[in-house]
């Protein structure tokens, strides 16, 4: 288990390469033109090796819970509608997520600097950058 403490309320900043990462996903333009204006808020919960993750805005929200090293089901329905598995681990004091399905190399990583939350989103060939920041911290 790491030190590090990624709950709190986080809000969208900075969002670099994310039209290029929807396309990948099969995404039409009609939605990659909404979802590029909304500047969503993530509230993390941790508790240990346990998080739930969510994802909230005016267009759509995502839920995510999952235990650290252990795989699960993941169901992107209402983003890209695809179901696969995933499993996120530590490394370095970042959370990496790999995610097997019918697109490759999928996944993503997080990790904070100062009051800063991070998120790679990786897909094939393209990676979406951005940047959240502390709007709240963790109860």
């Amino acid at each position: 288990m790491t030190t590090t403490n990624f709950s709190g309320t986080w809000t969208m900043v900075s969002n670099e390469n994310f039209d290029r990462y929807l396309q990948v996903l099969g995404i039409d333009i009609f939605t990659r033109n909404l979802a590029k204006l909304i500047k969503p808020q993530k509230i993390i919960e941790q508790n240990g090796d346990a998080f739930n993750i969510r994802t909230l805005s005016t267009f759509r929200s995502y839920h995510v819970q999952f235990t650290l090293g252990k795989e699960f089901e993941e169901d992107t329905k209402g983003l890209d509608n695809r179901k696969f598995k995933s499993l996120v681990s530590w490394d370095n004091g970042r959370l990496v997520c790999k995610q097997k399905g019918e697109i490759k190399n999928r996944g993503w990583i997080h990790w904070l600097d100062g009051d800063d939350l991070h998120l790679e989103l990786h897909c094939e060939d393209q990676v979406c950058k951005q940047v959240y920041r502390r709007v709240q911290e963790a109860c």
